[in-house]
């Protein structure tokens, strides 16, 4: 399913596109749940099979640094996107 302004994914509304390349593309978001912008990077299927493990590999680098602060650092599953 093609991404575009207005799609919602989760807790996420899709307000832009900011940039695509070969690691995906990366989309100007607003969380609706916190009320907050937020960037949502989509990586295509075949980076993304390793993804779980990069991304859990990452919060333990910055869980053992307790001058790191974090916002928000996690994995999502594919979703269905709703359209308005």
């Amino acid at each position: 399913m093609p991404l575009q302004s207005g799609s919602r994914l989760g807790p996420y509304e899709l307000t832009a596109p900011l940039g695509a390349g070969g690691m995906g593309e990366v989309w100007r978001a607003r969380d609706t749940k916190l009320d907050r912008e937020v960037a949502l990077k989509f990586l295509p299927a075949s980076l993304a099979q390793g993804a779980t493990h990069n991304v859990r590999r990452t919060m333990k680098l910055f869980l053992g640094k307790p001058q790191q602060r974090l916002g928000e650092l996690g994995n999502h599953k594919p979703a269905e996107m709703s359209h308005p």
